[in-house]
Formats: C-alpha cells, sequence, structure tokens
C-alpha cells in the first residue's frame, strides 16, 4: 500500500490551526495527522493546508455562456430575460458540448479550491426534446468532465416538468429538460450505472414552479436516502406567484408540506421571511447560497445575518459558473450584507470573531452535508486538501485564522498553490494539470457554439 507523506508549515484542522503538521494519505483516504512534528526525509513539503470546499450548486454547461448576457436588451433586464438567452445557448448543445464545457469549469473549481462539486443537471434530451437512447447520455458527459478533471462528484439529475405553478404546459424553450415520472426513474437508474466509485446521486425536483405536488411526492423516493436539491424563492416574482397558487411563500410551503429535513439543500432562498429563516434554521437542511450568481442576475441579498444567528447552516455553489471562485462566494456572502446593512464584519460572532473562519467553517460543513459526503483534516476523511501558498503577498505573516480572513477578503484563488482531491495532485503551482487540454476542447466548442 503506497503512502503519500504530506507536512505543512501551517494546516486548519478540525479542532483548529496546529504549526508543523504532517499528513498521511493512502488510498485516497487521510489515513493520519500528527501535529508540533518536523519535516523528515520522504515529506512532501508545503506551506498552509485547509480542508477541500464542496460546491453545492453548479450548472456546467452555463460555463459557456459567462459573459454573454452582459447587453441591456430591454430596460427591464432581469432573471427572466436572463433565462430566454439561456434557452438560445443551450439550443444546438451535444453531449460533446457538455462535456467540454463543463470540465473547464470544474478545471477552475478546482484551481480556486472546490474538491467536490453538486451538478444540478437538467439537460437531459436532445436538441428536438425527446430522450437519447441512452437515457443518461449527458449525464454521462457530467461523469466523463468530473472523470478527466478529478473532481468529486455528486450528481443531481433534476426533475423538470412544467413552465409555472400549477401543472403549466412547459415552454418550447425548456424542451431539453422535461420529464415523466416514469421517465425520471429510467433516468435515476442509468445515471447511477455511470457513476464512479465516491460519486453520490441525489435528486433535484428543480422549483415548485416546474413540479407539482403529486410529482415531488412520487420521486422523493428515488433520492434513496441521497440528497435533495431544490430552487426555491429565488425571484420575487417566484414568491409572488406561489403565493397565489398555494396560498404560501415556497419555502413555507416546502417546509409545512415536503418533509425538509438534512438531506435537503434548499438553492438561494433568497426571498425569506422571519418565520421561513426560523424554520429553515430548525429543519437541519443547508441553504446553499450563490451570491456571485445571485448578484449577476440581480436576484436579491440572502438574510445570512439572522439566519447564521440561529445557526442556520450554508453552502456555496457557483450556480452559472458565471465567475469561478471559492472565496469570492464566501466574500459576496459577506459583502452583500454590508452593502445591505451598512456595517462591517456582520456575519463574524462573540464565539467566532473571525469572518473569514465562520464563513469556511460553515461552508465546509453545510457543503459536505448538502452533497452526501463527509470532510475535514483528519484521519479517516476523504484526502481533499488545498495548499495556500505563504509566499502570496495576501498572506504574507498570516498566522491562523488571519489565514482565512486574508484569503478570502485580500488574495482569492490566486493564493491556492496545490490541490489534491481523493488523494490525486490536481492542482500543482495554482494550474491544473489538464488545464491546457481542457482550454483546447471548450474553445473548439465555444467556436461552434456561437457561430
Amino acid at each position: 500500500m503506497t503512502m503519500q507523506r504530506l507536512w505543512f508549515t501551517q494546516a486548519r484542522l478540525d479542532g483548529g490551526w496546529a504549526k508543523d503538521v504532517r499528513i498521511t494519505l493512502s488510498r485516497g483516504m487521510i489515513q493520519g495527522v500528527e501535529t508540533g512534528v518536523a519535516a523528515a526525509a520522504g515529506d512532501e513539503r508545503h506551506d498552509i493546508a485547509i480542508p477541500g470546499l464542496c460546491n453545492v450548486h453548479s450548472h456546467g454547461f452555463q460555463r459557456g455562456m459567462a459573459g454573454l448576457s452582459e447587453r441591456r436588451g430591454r430596460p427591464d433586464d432581469d432573471f427572466w430575460s436572463w433565462r430566454e438567452v439561456m434557452y438560445r445557448f443551450l439550443d444546438r448543445m451535444t453531449p460533446d458540448d457538455i462535456a467540454a464545457i463543463t470540465a473547464l469549469a470544474y478545471t477552475e473549481m478546482l484551481e480556486s479550491g472546490y474538491t467536490r462539486v453538486g451538478e444540478f443537471h437538467y439537460l437531459h434530451n436532445d436538441v428536438s426534446g425527446d430522450r437519447y437512447a441512452d437515457p443518461a447520455e449527458t449525464a454521462g458527459s457530467i461523469v466523463s468532465a468530473a472523470a478527466e478533471t478529478g473532481i468529486g462528484l455528486t450528481l443531481l439529475p433534476v426533475f423538470y416538468a412544467h413552465a409555472d405553478f400549477g401543472g403549466a404546459p412547459s415552454a418550447p424553450g425548456q424542451r431539453r429538460f422535461i420529464s415523466d415520472i416514469d421517465g425520471f426513474a429510467r433516468l435515476m437508474e442509468a445515471s447511477r450505472a455511470k457513476l464512479r466509485d465516491g460519486d453520490v446521486i441525489g435528486i433535484a425536483p428543480h422549483s415548485l414552479r416546474a413540479v407539482t405536488p403529486e410529482e415531488l411526492a412520487a420521486i422523493l423516493p428515488l433520492a434513496a436516502g441521497g440528497p435533495v436539491h431544490i430552487h426555491a424563492a429565488e425571484q420575487t416574482k417566484e414568491v409572488d406567484a406561489c403565493l397565489a397558487w398555494s396560498g404560501a411563500r415556497p419555502v413555507e410551503w416546502l417546509l409545512d408540506n415536503a418533509g425538509v429535513d438534512e438531506r435537503w439543500c434548499l438553492i438561494h432562498a433568497t426571498h425569506i421571511d422571519d418565520a421561513e429563516v426560523m424554520g429553515l434554521a430548525a429543519s437541519g437542511a443547508v441553504a446553499g447560497l450563490c451570491p456571485v450568481t445571485e448578484a449577476n442576475l440581480g436576484d436579491g441579498v440572502f438574510p445570512a445575518e439572522a439566519y447564521l444567528r440561529l445557526d442556520g447552516r450554508i453552502g456555496t455553489g457557483t450556480d452559472s459558473n458565471i465567475l469561478v471562485d471559492a472565496a469570492g462566494e464566501l466574500r459576496m456572502i459577506e459583502y452583500s450584507q454590508r452593502l445591505h446593512c451598512r456595517r462591517r464584519n456582520i456575519l463574524g460572532s462573540e464565539a467566532e470573531a473571525s469572518v473569514g473562519e465562520r464563513l469556511f467553517g460553515g461552508a465546509l460543513a453545510g457543503g459536505a452535508q448538502a452533497l452526501g459526503v463527509k470532510c475535514g483534516l483528519t484521519a479517516g476523511m476523504p484526502a481533499d486538501i488545498v495548499a495556500l501558498s505563504a509566499c502570496h503577498p495576501s498572506l504574507a505573516a498570516r498566522k491562523s485564522d488571519m489565514i482565512l480572513d486574508s484569503w478570502i477578503f485580500a488574495g482569492g484563488a490566486g493564493c491556492v498553490d496545490t490541490v489534491w482531491a481523493g488523494g490525486v495532485r490536481q492542482v500543482q503551482n495554482g494550474r491544473h494539470i489538464a488545464r491546457d487540454a481542457a482550454e483546447v476542447r471548450y474553445a473548439a466548442a465555444l467556436e461552434r457554439l456561437i457561430a
């Protein structure tokens, strides 16, 4: 059995920061952690170790349209007009295109400090809206992209049946998403067969707009104990429509009717009132926050201060992959609160004064919960490790929590030196080992799609 020994000057362990740390890896797992030990012959030496983060919400193919929707189309441009641009972009996309675009997104995730991704995968059908002969053809594209880049994968096939609340017929632009219950069951079975060792599968009822209560009840058993992710309350228009349909707000309806618990991740949950904040925090579910995308789409600001005060659980996601940066997502959570409240250091607390530590620790635990895995730099955990460079100016002379504060608020992806996912080095000197090949395939796909 081959062992790897990594030695770090500092490491954020489950019990806090430690100096002179040796982490022993074998078969993709952490076998042991020693602290206060001198580096020895055979140790591979690095600066600062932190656990890899989980990206709870990604639409990999949307990386290809990043920057293409930043032109004013009408005076009231909003999420709904952006969605029409997205529908047009995916109209001719092949499974190979999906794999190529997603692989670049996953490369960038690893380079920024994400070591596992939750792929909220809804592009199931061919360009005519028919199922491929293999119902998991495009799910295979996602698994291929994960295998090419080495990122851990939690695949979340999406059930999408309707255009709006109450079972409204789907729109033409949604034809590549649409499933019925029997077809979705076949899709889940075929998708499971494509997973690698260590991959996880859950389900993703797209939203209460796209799924009726009866359909939601029918598909939940297909999760088989795995994660359940759903978009909820991203837009005020969605909240108003849900009230008109049911008399309840989206998160309120889910809490009252869907059995929301620790398996669930409610993506965005942006527009929630005080009662929903309390209910969501008490449920044990994770709020999947994607603040960079939420800012890009003009969604609004999640009430993070009130939610975290109640020990609510959070994870971060890159959603549309407009800009992939793990530290940037954490930073934007805090900055959105500052802009809204006109105060500083809002998400620090009496128990944890470091805003960076509170955000990182919350996203680390909540992200792993949301993706159905365990995490941390301790024996028995997956060897998902991010090495930050102490030579980066933003980390000069930093120790302990100052490291996370400086990485998140001053350094970003440029601080990331080396990344191991499942014990395999995928990023070295800040660059993914397969980036060159990923860029070539990505560029070829985009040339064809944009032409």
